[in-house]
C-alpha cells in the first residue's frame, strides 16, 4: 500500500490487474521500485527572487535592496490528485463496457444484435459509418452483410472491390497476416507500401471510396473460441483518422465479448432456420388446383417455431377439403405434433370428409389417446365448387366445423362478414368432444379466409380489438385485390399487423384463402 493520506490510498496491486486487463490508463508508470511514486518524492523547494535558500546568508553582508521578483512556478500536481483522476477514468471506461455489453446482451436475434454491435463499436472508434460481414468459417452459414450509415446501394458498391484489396476482406479469406487494424487510402501517386498497403491500392477500392467519401477504415475479426472466425467488422472515416490506444483498447475488450454473444446468437440463428424448414417440408409444398376455386396461403413461423398448420387437398368427386389449426406449445415437440395432426386430418378427410364434425371427433380421439397432455384447436371446412359434379348447377356450398378456433371471414364486394360457429372446445380439453356442423354458400367472387390465432395476437390489441382491426382491413380490400386471393392475404398482413410484415412476429401466422368463382 501506498503511504498517502487516507482520502486518495490505493491498493496498487489491484490497480496494476486492472490496468493491465484493461490497457485504458498508465496510473501505475511512476511507482519506484522501492514501492514510492517518484511523483510523491518530496520537490526541492523553488528558488525565489532569484535566492537559493540552501545558502545561508554571511552575517556580515549588509542586506540587499528589495529586488524585482519573479512569480513562483506552479507547484506539481499532487499524486493523490493524479491517480484520483486516471482512476476516475478507468471507472469511466469500466462504465462505458459495462452499458454497451449488457445493452448488447438484451438483443434477442442475430440480426438486432449485429445493429447493435456495429453502433457501439462506432461509438468506441470515434467513426460514423461501418460495416460488418457475417460469414463463418465453418461454412454453415448465414452469410450476411450489415451496414451501418450504408444503404443497400452503398454496400453493392463496396462489394465490388476485391477482398485482397481491403482489411476486412483479407480477414474473410482467412490469410495468416490479416490481424485488421488502420488502413488509409494514399494519394494517388504515393509509392507502394505507404499506409499499410503492401502494394498499390487497388483502382475499384480508391475509385469506391471517392465515391462514398471516405479515407480510412479501421478492421477487426470477429472469433469465438467455440465456432472460430465468425466475419468481420470494419469502420470508416471520413478524414485520415485511426482510434487512439485508449480507444483501441476498449474496442478490443468489446469486441471480445460481443463474438461471443454473436456466436450464441447464430446458433440460435441456426436452429430457428433448421426448425422453420422442417416446418416448412410439413406443410403443403403446393396448393391443389380445383375447378372453380382459387387458392393461396401465406405462413410465418414463429422464432421458437409453433405447430400452426394448414392444409388444402382435393377429396372425391371434385369436393375440396380446406383445415387450419394449432398445437399447443412451442419448439420441436409442437412442430413434430403438428406433422402428425395434419396428416391424420388427411387421412380422416378422405374417408368421411363430407362431415367435417365427424372429422374433427376421429382427429380429437387420436390425441386424447396418442397424446394426451396436448390440446390444439382446429377447423375442417369440405367445399363444393359451383360447376362441380356434386353442385347440382347450383353455387358453391361449403361445411365446416371448429373446434376451438377462430372463425372464419367471408369477404365479397358486398358483404364482409365472420361466420358464425358454435361454440367448441379444443381438442384434447374435453372426454368426448361435440359441435354441431355450419354451412354457408359463398357468392360468387367472395373469398372465404381461415387464419389463426398468431395474426390476432401479433397487433398486440385484446382479442375483441383485434377482431376489429382484422374486419375493417379484409373490408377496406381493394377490389383488384378481392380477384387474387393471394393479394388479398397480403393486404390483410400489412394492413393488421403494427409493422406490415410478420418478420418479428412471436407466434405462428397462418392465413388460408380460397375464391369461389
Amino acid at each position: 500500500m501506498l503511504d498517502m493520506h487516507p482520502c486518495v490510498r490505493v491498493d496498487v496491486d489491484s490497480l496494476m490487474a486492472v490496468q493491465h486487463d484493461l490497457g485504458v490508463c498508465d496510473a501505475i508508470r511512476r511507482i519506484a521500485p522501492g514501492g514510492k511514486a517518484d511523483a510523491m518524492s518530496a520537490p526541492h523547494l523553488p528558488k525565489v527572487a532569484g535566492i537559493d535558500p540552501a545558502v545561508t546568508a554571511s552575517p556580515d553582508t549588509a542586506a540587499p535592496a528589495p529586488a524585482r521578483t519573479t512569480p513562483a512556478p506552479a507547484p506539481p500536481p499532487a499524486a493523490g490528485s493524479l491517480i484520483q483522476d486516471r482512476l476516475a477514468g478507468m471507472v469511466s471506461d469500466l462504465t462505458t463496457l459495462h452499458e454497451l455489453t449488457e445493452r448488447l446482451s438484451r438483443t434477442g436475434d442475430l440480426d438486432t444484435s449485429l445493429r447493435e454491435f456495429l453502433r457501439a463499436g462506432a461509438s468506441l472508434v470515434g467513426a460514423r459509418r461501418g460495416l460488418i460481414v457475417m460469414e463463418p468459417s465453418d461454412g454453415l452459414g448465414p452469410t450476411t452483410t450489415i451496414g451501418l450509415g450504408l444503404g443497400h446501394a452503398e454496400l453493392g458498391h463496396i462489394e465490388t472491390v476485391p477482398r485482397s484489396a481491403t482489411s476486412y476482406g483479407r480477414i474473410l479469406d482467412g490469410l495468416p497476416d490479416a490481424q485488421g487494424g488502420s488502413e488509409f487510402l494514399p494519394e494517388p501517386d504515393a509509392p507502394p507500401g505507404t499506409s499499410g498497403f503492401a502494394a498499390p491500392v487497388d483502382p475499384r477500392h480508391r475509385e469506391v471510396a471517392a465515391r462514398l467519401g471516405y479515407a480510412a477504415s479501421y478492421a477487426l475479426p470477429l472469433t469465438a473460441e467455440a465456432t472460430g472466425r465468425l466475419g468481420a467488422a470494419v469502420w470508416l472515416y471520413d478524414e485520415q483518422a485511426e482510434p487512439n490506444d485508449r480507444q483501441r483498447d476498449l474496442a478490443g475488450l468489446y469486441v471480445r465479448h460481443a463474438a461471443e454473444h454473436l456466436a450464441r446468437m447464430l446458433e440460435v440463428e441456426r436452429s430457428r432456420t433448421r426448425l422453420a424448414t422442417v416446418a416448412e417440408e410439413l406443410l403443403p409444398s403446393r396448393l391443389p388446383r380445383i375447378p372453380g376455386v382459387q387458392l393461396a396461403a401465406r405462413h410465418h413461423a414463429g422464432p421458437r417455431g409453433g405447430g400452426d398448420w394448414y392444409d388444402a387437398l382435393p377429396l372425391p368427386e371434385g369436393a375440396l377439403g380446406l383445415a387450419v389449426g394449432s398445437v399447443t406449445g412451442s419448439g420441436p415437440s409442437a412442430v413434430a405434433a403438428m406433422g402428425r395432426l395434419r396428416a391424420s386430418l388427411r387421412a380422416y378427410a378422405v374417408m368421411e370428409g363430407e362431415d367435417p364434425v365427424a372429422v374433427l371427433s376421429d382427429l380429437e380421439l387420436l390425441l386424447r389417446l396418442t397424446e394426451p397432455a396436448r390440446s390444439a384447436t382446429a377447423l375442417f371446412a369440405y367445399c363444393e365448387p359451383a360447376g362441380g359434379p356434386q353442385s347440382g348447377g347450383l353455387g358453391s356450398k361449403i361445411i365446416l366445423a371448429g373446434a376451438g378456433h377462430t372463425p372464419p371471414l367471408l369477404i365479397g364486394e358486398h358483404r364482409t362478414e365472420y361466420v358464425e360457429t358454435s361454440l367448441s372446445a379444443p381438442l384434447g380439453m374435453l372426454s368426448c368432444w361435440e359441435a354441431p356442423s355450419m354451412e354457408i354458400e359463398p357468392a360468387p367472387g367472395e373469398t372465404v379466409l381461415l387464419y389463426t390465432d398468431g395474426l390476432l395476437r401479433h397487433t398486440g390489441d385484446p382479442m375483441d380489438r383485434a377482431y376489429a382491426r382484422l374486419h375493417a382491413a379484409a373490408a377496406g380490400v381493394p377490389r383488384a385485390a378481392r380477384e387474387d386471393p393471394a393479394a388479398l392475404c397480403d393486404h390483410i398482413l400489412r394492413i393488421v399487423l403494427p409493422d406490415g410484415e410478420p418478420g418479428d412476429a412471436p407466434e405462428d401466422i397462418v392465413l388460408l384463402a380460397a375464391r369461389f368463382e
